[in-house]
């Protein structure tokens, strides 16, 4: 189509920049909530492209509107700024650790020639509606005690750098959303669409006991670490329990454990999630997770401290926006370079998104390595940078081209789990809790309470 190769041409026009963000962004890694540099990065160069930003504010990142003159849906288009932490990694920051071994800095890139080549002359013609360009943060659900404590200080009330948007009405009237993630090197494939992945709900868990000294008084003391271990253990007794077609995962690490080897530890640490393929499967087997760590603190005399809340909803992409994405990335990459894949076990806030709207986060060719590991990088910026932009670009065009016509056959077909907004916060918000899980009661007995 003509049309097709005008666009593609606009953003090969902005080739040099996609490259040059991907690279510099890569060399810059920022953890969630932490992207201002990422994030100013990001702005003045949306800024110089003449657009208008809602900056967030108080945390990273910004949105910025196009309208096309003619009205019509509103389509969101996102790029994730934040970094992972992979202290082993060669580019890793040797300060913080941080490194984009998820490929978050081509995201950006891609955004950027987004936004760059919708700006030229041309660009718009013939499409009706907005497109709101989104520089989102925290898409990465690690450093769970800084997020909890910029929740405590009113900060964010949510983990997640989506959900934290959605809450605060950067997504109120968008009907439609989408992005492209970086994905593994696939000899003659371009992108990959599968049906989507895992939701999960984070764990702060902090175990209590009574110190003593390890080697003179061990019977005063309560050891919170022997609590942790035995909480973990009784977790791994009950997996054979998980339903298969559920994908239930729960992955703990310990981040404190005693500050002495001669001192009984009074406090253990641990962050987790219970990921799954649905909320329901997330509430119900957390529960069961949070019944065995009680448990287990009890069975030696500690408590247990459950700090949940809200981690990620299961993302399930659009089948008519995948058939559409599809068409547009064949016109860039050719016939045949699209393939399917299967649910995904990891979690991603854009899950959140489609919560509550028809959106798709397809994953791009490009990358080799093992994703979040020490060996990963975008090696192919064609595929994993400058493809991705031109298939938005078309996805864009043709959902908003005869009257939006496709754009509201998705918008009327779509089956998002909620309804609106506030039905969807209202049920994520099931899933906060923060109580001492052990009672124990003046008669001797014990009470456990890990239930909301």
């Amino acid at each position: 189509m003509e049309q097709d190769k005008k666009l593609i041409g606009l953003v090969e026009k902005y080739e040099n920049l996609i490259y040059e963000t991907a690279d510099h962004i890569f060399k810059h890694p920022e953890t969630g909530y932490r992207e201002w540099k990422t994030s100013a990065y990001m702005a003045e160069h949306f800024e110089a492209l003449g657009y208008t930003l809602t900056m967030a504010g108080n945390i990273p990142g910004f949105y910025a509107d196009l309208d096309t003159g003619r009205p019509g849906p509103k389509i969101a288009i996102l790029g994730e700024l934040d970094s992972l932490i992979v202290a082993n990694h060669p580019d890793a920051d040797p300060e913080t650790s941080a490194v984009h071994a998820c490929g978050h800095n081509a995201q950006c890139a891609v955004l950027l020639g987004v936004t760059a080549a919708l700006k030229e002359p041309g660009a718009l013609d013939g499409l009706c509606g907005s497109i709101r360009l989104m520089s989102v943060p925290a898409e990465e659900l690690i450093e769970l005690g800084f997020r909890e404590e910029l929740r405590k200080q009113g900060i964010i009330k949510y983990f997640g750098g989506k959900v934290e948007f959605i809450s605060r009405g950067y997504f109120d009237g968008v009907d439609i959303a989408m992005m492209i993630h970086s994905g593994k090197l696939e000899e003659g494939k371009a992108l990959s669409i599968g049906s989507g992945c895992n939701g999960c709900v984070t764990k702060n868990i902090t175990f209590k006991g009574v110190s003593a000294h390890a080697g003179g008084s061990p019977q005063d003391g309560k050891n919170a670490l022997y609590a942790a271990t035995c909480g973990l253990n009784a977790v791994n007794a009950i997996r054979e329990t998980f339903v298969d077609d559920e994908h239930i995962r729960f992955h703990p690490i310990i981040t404190q454990a005693g500050l002495a080897v001669n001192a009984i530890p009074e406090i253990a640490k641990v962050e987790s999630y219970v990921r799954g393929a649905s909320y329901d499967s997330i509430y119900t087997y957390n529960k069961k997770v949070n019944q065995a760590l009680a448990a287990s603190a009890a069975s030696i005399g500690c408590n247990v401290e459950i700090d949940d809340h809200p981690g990620y909803f299961p993302l399930n992409n659009d089948k008519n926006l995948a058939e559409i994405m599809t068409d547009a990335m064949e016109a860039v990459a050719g016939p045949d370079t699209v393939t399917g894949g299967p649910w995904g076990t990891g979690s991603t806030d854009m899950g959140d998104v489609s919560a509550i709207m028809p959106a798709i986060h397809p994953h791009a060719s490009g990358s080799i390595g093992t994703g979040h590991g020490k060996d990963y990088y975008v090696a192919d910026k064609k595929l994993g940078c400058l493809y991705p932009a031109e298939c938005l670009v078309l996805t864009a065009a043709r959902l908003l081209s005869d009257d939006a016509a496709l754009a509201k056959k998705v918008i009327a077909e779509a089956k998002p789990y909620f309804k609106s907004k506030e039905e969807y916060l209202a049920a994520i918000d099931r899933l906060t809790m923060d109580k001492d899980a052990v009672i124990y009661n003046e008669d001797g007995t014990i009470t456990l309470d890990f239930c909301k």
